[in-house]
């Protein structure tokens, strides 16, 4: 049997990793400033979060909702003292799109409503819903399209205003589009979003899969305009590669028995691996590290003769290049091993290391990226 082949794949296998090194299979080091698409927060093997999904797995590794498992209300906990969100509910299950998926249906329970808004240039995931309130018909399948769905502009608030109606159950916006190439939902427009959706009586999803977790240099990279969402999706950042999705709920929608369910979600070494990662960030201070190192990465790459325009908040950066960003990108993979993103559609690099990241990887990719780009 072979694999379902729907990706296209670099032809180099990586066998081992720490830190920000990877190491492929002829023993090439590589510099990791993606993160497995944003996913490494706290750096690949890093000791105490080794140790600790070590000790629980060798405790018990799984058993599913049907029992008490203490390991969701302390990491619930953590969550709380590391976002500031410390009266929200939390429902956990196993990746992004499965986190925005329970997010708009919880929102369509809680106002009886059947509509949503999304904006040009989203990206929310693969699944039914998640993929519905993509912008890229190329991943919907026809089963997944559907008329519920309302496109406005990001930051763009009269865009909202004419679609927005008494049916819609909620608006989901990114707090920073990142396959759609590093743009900011502003602070002033996330204000406005909030004032018209209360007025509305609809729920704002704020989707921090990408940017959230410390990435921004914020908690959640929403922060900076002083807003709160009804209810914010998490992933990537949260486990450090192992799977798991969360959802922070406003505290007035309330739960009721078999509204979300999950096989996976909460699992005892999912929990583990988060609450590792919690401790981890808040032991070294990696949202502030976010914030200083993405302030030196910006301020190296200012006014660089071949960047069209430099975009981002924290860890989370966009490279518009002048010239052809994918051969850039490949350059660098190839020529000065370092694995970096890439948003096809505004020729950007993506830039979402570890949030352990220092002065001297940044030097590192900068020198790279003026030698690739002479």
């Amino acid at each position: 049997m072979n694999t379902f082949e729907v990706f296209k794949l670099f032809p180099i296998t990586i066998e081992s990793a720490k830190g920000l090194e990877l190491t492929d299979s002829e023993g090439k080091k590589y510099l990791d400033l993606y993160g497995g698409h944003g996913v490494i927060s706290i750096g690949h093997c890093q000791e105490d979060y080794v140790k600790a999904i070590t000790a629980q797995l060798n405790k018990i590794g799984f058993y599913s909702n049907s029992v008490h498992i203490p390991l969701q209300e302390e990491l619930a906990v953590k969550l709380q003292k590391l976002s500031g969100y410390s009266d929200y509910k939390l429902f956990l299950v196993n990746s992004g799109a499965e986190a925005n998926e329970n997010a708009l249906k919880l929102a369509s329970f809680y106002t009886n409503r059947s509509k949503v808004i999304s904006f040009h240039g989203a990206f929310f995931g693969r699944t039914s819903l998640a993929v519905a309130v993509t912008d890229n018909p190329a991943i919907q399948a026809p089963i997944n399209k559907t008329d519920k769905v309302l496109w406005a502009t990001l930051n763009d608030i009269e865009s909202v205003k004419k679609v927005i109606d008494s049916d819609v159950a909620a608006v989901i916006v990114e707090g920073i589009q990142g396959v759609g190439g590093v743009q900011i939902a502003s602070d002033e427009f996330l204000k406005q979003l909030r004032e018209l959706c209360t007025r509305n009586g609809t729920m704002l999803i704020i989707d921090e899969i990408q940017c959230g977790y410390g990435r921004s240099g914020k908690f959640f990279s929403h922060q900076y305009s002083g807003v709160k969402a009804d209810i914010i999706t998490m992933a990537k950042g949260i486990a450090n590669g192992f799977p798991v999705g969360a959802v922070m709920i406003d505290p007035n929608i309330p739960a009721k028995f078999g509204m979300l369910g999950t096989t996976f979600g909460g699992n005892h070494l999912g929990c583990a691996a988060a609450i590792a990662t919690a401790d981890v960030m808040a032991k070294h201070n990696y949202v502030d590290n976010a914030a200083k190192m993405g302030a030196y990465l910006m301020g190296k790459l200012r006014g660089h003769k071949a960047i069209k325009d430099l975009r981002g908040r924290g860890l989370m950066v966009g490279i518009e290049t002048v010239t052809d960003a994918a051969e850039i990108r490949k350059k660098l993979l190839f020529d000065e091993h370092i694995f970096t993103g890439f948003s096809g559609g505004v020729n950007t690099i993506r830039l979402i290391p570890p949030l352990c990241i220092t002065e001297k990887e940044i030097d590192r990719f900068v020198e790279a990226f003026d030698k690739v780009t002479k």
